[in-house]
C-alpha cells in the first residue's frame, strides 16, 4: 500500500474503516516521526478499543477519528494518503462520503479503495444503494461513483489480493 500510493516519511495518511488498527499501526510505521495517521471508524466498540490500543502503544502521530455514515469527519485538506480496505462496499450514503473523502485530501492526494465484486446470488449490505450486485462493489460502480465526486483514476491494481482489486485516485491539483 505505502508503495503503490507513493507514502513518504512525513505523509498524513488516513485508514478509514480502521476496525482494529492493524493497518493504522502499519502505516504509521511508514510516516515515521514526522508523519501523522488518522484511524477513522463508525462502530462504537471498535472506536473503545481502537482508542486503547494507541493509548497502550503510546502512539502520538495516531489520532482517532470518529466517522458517520455519510462523512469521514477528518479535517478539511488533511490527508497525502486515504485508503478504505473492505470499507466502501459498505457504504450506505456514497455520495456524500465521497465527497467528504475528496475534502479530506490535499490537491495531489491520492484515494485507495481495496475492495471486491459481489459473488453471485449473495446479499447486498443492507441500506446500500440498490446498484451493488450482492455483497461487494462492481468496480466500474466504484469508479463511476469517484470519479463523479472530482478524483481521476491513477492506477488499476486487478490482483491485489485473492478476489481484491484497488483502485489508486488522484486529486486534480
Amino acid at each position: 500500500m505505502a508503495q503503490a500510493m507513493q507514502w513518504k516519511p512525513g505523509a498524513a495518511v488516513a485508514d478509514v474503516g480502521a476496525g482494529d488498527g492493524s493497518y493504522s499501526f502499519a502505516a504509521e510505521q511508514h510516516v515515521g516521526a514526522s508523519g501523522r495517521v488518522y484511524a477513522t471508524e463508525i462502530d462504537p466498540e471498535k472506536l473503545k478499543s481502537l482508542r486503547a490500543e494507541v493509548a497502550r502503544r503510546k502512539l502520538e502521530k495516531v489520532i482517532v477519528v470518529e466517522g458517520t455514515p455519510d462523512d469521514t469527519k477528518l479535517p478539511p485538506a488533511c490527508c497525502d494518503a486515504i485508503f478504505l480496505r473492505h470499507v466502501y462496499h459498505h457504504l450506505t450514503q456514497p455520495l456524500e462520503f465521497d465527497k467528504s473523502l475528496v475534502r479530506s485530501l490535499k490537491p495531489g492526494g491520492r484515494l485507495a479503495i481495496i475492495d471486491f465484486p459481489p459473488e453471485a446470488n449473495s446479499d447486498a449490505v443492507p441500506g446500500v444503494p440498490k446498484n451493488r450486485g450482492g455483497h461487494g462493489i462492481p468496480q466500474k460502480i466504484l469508479v463511476d461513483e469517484l470519479t463523479s465526486a472530482g478524483l481521476q483514476v491513477e492506477k488499476t491494481i486487478n490482483d491485489w489480493s485473492g478476489r481484491d482489486y484497488c483502485v489508486i485516485f488522484l486529486k486534480p491539483n
